[in-house]
């Protein structure tokens, strides 16, 4: 856990430690690539937009201060890298919304893999991350990002 306080989205992020320009360069195609799925799997079902705006945000903390203060202050996923980095803590929506769309995601295995060994691999994998979104713990309104 990193034990430097969260930087508010009013205020730049602070300079990520130097580290060696390859590196830098793919945290920042890192932190790019995962925005992007992350806006893909807004509007693709079975795509999860959390993961990737979370590993967004990671990446661009040790790469770009411009890019991690932009994520922190966006209306949309703001509050979700903040209540992470916080507290480790999501939302009961986001876990509602994920935990519908597995399911979904697993009626459609069922109905459609070639072999029904896929769907319970895929299936089990996803009744594994709802369990883990389900014990994450959910912000309080005392929780300041």
């Amino acid at each position: 856990m990193n034990a430097t306080p969260p930087t508010p989205p009013d205020r730049p992020a602070p300079e990520p430690a130097r580290i060696a320009t390859p590196l830098r360069w793919f945290y920042i195609a890192l932190a790019w690539v995962s925005l992007a799925l992350g806006l893909i799997g807004v509007v693709l079902p079975g795509l999860p937009t959390t993961p990737f705006v979370l590993l967004a945000a990671w990446a661009a903390a040790r790469s770009s201060p411009r890019l991690r203060a932009w994520l922190r202050a966006h209306p949309l996923f703001g509050p979700l890298i903040r209540d992470w980095q916080h507290s480790g803590a999501i939302h009961r929506r986001a876990k509602w919304t994920a935990t519908v769309m597995m399911l979904g995601c697993a009626v459609v295995l069922f109905l459609l893999a070639p072999k029904p060994w896929m769907a319970v691999i895929a299936s089990t994998v996803m009744a594994v991350v709802v369990a883990w979104l389900w014990a994450r713990p959910e912000p309080t309104d005392g929780d300041v990002g």
